[in-house]
């Protein structure tokens, strides 16, 4: 942990240098991809010492494959093998770290890596092994079009700014930051001249990185204040239990979920801020005007606290490893993608128990919350006080739900998972399936949604 805070902030430090002095107007695309390769590489082999030799092999594996396999199986032998040495490098850990978290948990920046190479090779497909017809707009917009070489695709992946925590990004934004159009590009999707502007601006990202650093701040301080102090173990301590009614231990469950946050609103707003201070992350100006620096945000804390679904809490929660899951398998997947995406996302995660019970119990959870939204929702949108009260009801359900959900994440083991679900009556359940049996269940199905996209983008075409 010591070393992941020291090279983040020694990589924070190394942004706003890369910024200043090796601009695309200073320095060449290719000495800004060496740079950035170089650093990250360092990074990792600080961190991590030899565990980092499994993050190169497995690099240039898919190099391999990325250059050798034929066009239309690009995008499959880069998944299976990614996944596949990453599952093992997860069980080798079952081994090494017996449910424990050692400073030589390589794992993280191997699964960031593994979300890059799977995303590469599914756009590099989309570029160059399919038809644009076939294609959804937003897979259009980020299709690679031609091979990268290969300092291109180190440093795509091996980059000091996301070497450590991420995010994953997209192959063409990299590229456009690494040659000075990401900013441009990003400001020529809006009508900039209606902003106020009589001139294509230049936005520093110095307040979005004053900002998030306060955040950072404040998280470390919640982190060292509460998370220690709150143990998600506690809840299945046995005095605890023989103690405590039913109701006072929903509420401890909240708390000790609330108190696990903080370590991940440090780390991940922490690797946003080092993208930015880089000059990487713009997303344009919003609706006052104001320059905007999330592309590469992973969470949106306002919205996951205040969120009022258990899709608006995922959905804000980990942004870019959702995105990530939405485009190598929710969009691809030719049927069950809502299953297909949980399962993937905890195959991704590792295999731990825990996270397997996180997930399955997503599935039920994601699956009740929509039919319970499509069946009721418009009773209670015809006044002001009942949709208040509709929100406040659904905000409670929602935190408990998820708080519930991630309980085994923490805990990844069986027996502890077992307990904690039987101390609280396996309840969220039992209500899942009785709702999934007592109320229609009516979402679009995944392919009227495809036929949808296709037939929107082939009326583009004929205007």
């Amino acid at each position: 942990q010591i070393n992941f805070v020291a090279c983040q902030l020694f990589a924070l430090l190394a942004a706003f240098w890369f910024r200043i002095y090796l601009s695309p107007s200073h320095a060449s695309s290719a000495v800004r991809h060496a740079f950035a390769t170089l650093f990250g590489i360092y990074f990792a082999v600080f961190c991590f010492g030899w565990y980092s030799i499994h993050l190169f092999v497995l690099v240039m594996m898919n190099y391999g494959i990325m250059n050798m396999a034929s066009v239309p199986n690009i995008h499959r032998y880069s998944f299976v093998v990614a996944m596949g040495y990453l599952t093992l490098c997860h069980i080798s850990r079952i081994y090494i770290f017996h449910y424990g978290i050692l400073t030589t948990d390589f794992s993280g920046p191997l699964m960031i890596i593994t979300q890059k190479i799977t995303t590469l090779a599914c756009q590099l497909h989309d570029g160059i092994g399919r038809q644009a017809e076939e294609l959804t707009a937003e897979q259009n917009r980020l299709a690679v079009k031609s091979r990268p070489s290969l300092l291109e695709y180190l440093s795509y992946l091996l980059n000091f700014m996301s070497i450590i925590a991420g995010p994953c990004s997209n192959y063409k934004d990299y590229i456009a930051f690494i040659e000075g159009r990401h900013v441009h590009m990003k400001l020529l999707e809006v009508n900039w001249k209606q902003k106020g502007y009589d001139r294509l601006p230049d936005p520093s990202p110095t307040g979005a990185v004053v900002y998030k650093l306060c955040i950072t701040l404040v998280s470390l301080i919640l982190f060292l204040t509460l998370t220690k102090n709150f143990p998600m173990a506690y809840i299945i301590d046995n005095e605890f239990l023989d103690k405590t009614p039913f109701l006072s231990r929903l509420g401890y469950l909240y708390v000790v979920t609330q108190a696990a946050k903080p370590k991940y609103y440090f780390a991940w707003t922490l690797a946003d801020a080092v993208n930015n201070a880089a000059g990487y992350g713009f997303s344009g100006v919003d609706e006052r005007g104001t320059f905007r620096w999330d592309l590469l945000s992973n969470l949106n804390i306002w919205n996951i606290e205040t969120a009022t679904s258990f899709k608006m809490y995922i959905e804000n929660w980990n942004i870019q490893t959702a995105a990530w899951l939405k485009r190598v398998c929710y969009d691809r997947a030719p049927w069950y993608p809502t299953a297909l995406t949980f399962i993937l996302s905890a195959l991704w995660h590792g295999i731990y128990p825990g996270y397997y019970f996180t997930f399955l119990t997503g599935i039920l959870i994601t699956l009740a919350a929509r039919a319970i939204r499509n069946n009721c929702r418009h009773y209670f949108l015809s006044s002001v006080p009942l949709k208040i009260a509709y929100d406040v009801v659904t905000w409670a359900v929602t935190q408990l739900a998820v708080c519930y959900t991630v309980a085994p994440f923490v805990m990844l083991a069986v027996e502890p998972t077992i307990k904690f679900y039987k101390s609280v009556y396996f309840h969220m359940h039992i209500l899942c399936i009785l709702v999934l049996l007592l109320l229609p269940v009516t979402p679009q199905t995944h392919s009227v949604r495809r036929a949808q996209n296709q037939a929107m983008l082939n009326s583009i075409k004929s205007k």
